[in-house]
């Protein structure tokens, strides 16, 4: 049955809307982060604070929601807890560590185009863990996808060699962060479908994971900087404070404005969403921050972009066909239990 013309009107202007306060966060905390490691040169630190502030905003989240409807919100027993989510705790806090930490060396375009090679390290860990098929569409997804990034950093007059690797550190473990995610949240008897109550439990091991790597490589000069515990001006201090939380809210904004796009559209949504984001930063980046962008940079963009949208619309296909696969098993099904009740007639 058709849908009536104004509730058609009605869902487009609600993924619209959906899409804009997704990309208000996405876009930006991107734009924050480079804008803050400007004048504050302490990425990991700053990872710190922002894991904190999300922490007890999924914890007033979590409390507010039992209130509401009355129940009681999982928590996971140690053992679980240990074995299961500090795996994947370990790689996200290592994953936004390192993506901080690459603000200081690179722009926003080539931090984008970087980021975006994590569909390559999701596509081999999916298939370390056999969550994927091999097949010849997908190698062609890595081709188009790495060639792009070949293309986009090729001659690149704004290249940082350190940014570049530490941002491709956080790729590669954005793709083993994404995996452990995914088998973590399919996991019924665990009670963590719900992002809010995933991301309560991730924060605490993921800012114990950060932590001793904060201390060896920033410890000493947090503790001796001008901004901080050496301060000298109490209103600066306080304007940093709350400029650091400011980057929390956009980080808790970010996973729960993913979440309320995927519940009420679906993933596909979300992954459209991605490529056009990541145009709307490269064009902003230009702008804002005067990234140098040549044609080659544009072509390899148009190149890892197409591979992206390859491998969106493999995942639709097989999402589709695996709907039709259970539909003729329900069908086949029930068939069946027709012939068994006219036999018994």
């Amino acid at each position: 049955m058709a849908l009536p013309c104004w509730a058609v009107i009605w869902k487009v202007l609600l993924t619209v809307g959906l899409v804009l306060f997704y990309y208000s966060f996405s876009i930006g905390i991107t734009f924050y982060n480079k804008w803050l490691l400007k004048q504050f040169h302490f990425p990991l630190f700053m990872t710190l604070v922002h894991l904190l502030m999300i922490f007890i905003l999924s914890s007033l989240s979590r409390t507010l929601m039992s209130c509401v409807s009355g129940r009681t919100r999982v928590i996971l027993p140690w053992s679980d807890y240990l074995r299961k989510v500090a795996p994947t705790a370990l790689a996200t806090a290592l994953d936004i560590g390192l993506s901080n930490w690459s603000f200081l060396y690179i722009t926003v375009s080539l931090y984008t185009m970087t980021k975006s090679s994590a569909v390559l390290f999701i596509l081999f860990f999916s298939l370390l863990f056999r969550l994927e098929e091999l097949k010849p569409a997908l190698i062609l997804v890595v081709l188009l996808i790495s060639g792009g990034l070949f293309m986009f950093t090729f001659k690149s007059t704004q290249f940082d060699a350190r940014g570049f690797f530490l941002v491709l550190a956080a790729s590669c473990l954005g793709g083993i962060r994404w995996t452990l995610t995914q088998m973590l949240m399919q996991k019924a008897e665990l009670g963590l479908q719900n992002p809010i109550d995933t991301m309560f439990h991730l924060q605490p091991l993921m800012f114990l994971s950060l932590f001793p790597l904060f201390v060896g490589i920033e410890g000493l000069h947090v503790s001796t900087s001008t901004q901080l515990f050496r301060y000298q001006d109490v209103h600066g201090l306080l304007m940093l404070m709350a400029t650091l939380g400011v980057g929390g809210l956009l980080a808790f904004g970010l996973g729960y404005s993913e979440f309320l796009l995927v519940s009420k559209t679906s993933s596909l949504t979300l992954s459209i969403a991605g490529i056009f984001k990541e145009l709307c930063v490269l064009l902003l980046a230009t702008h804002l921050f005067g990234d140098k962008l040549s044609l080659l940079n544009w072509s390899g963009f148009a190149v890892c972009i197409s591979g992206i949208a390859l491998h969106v619309a493999l995942r639709t296909t097989h999402t589709k066909e695996h709907r039709v696969s259970l539909s003729t098993d329900m069908e086949l099904l029930l068939r069946g239990g027709e012939d068994e009740e006219d036999e018994e007639t």
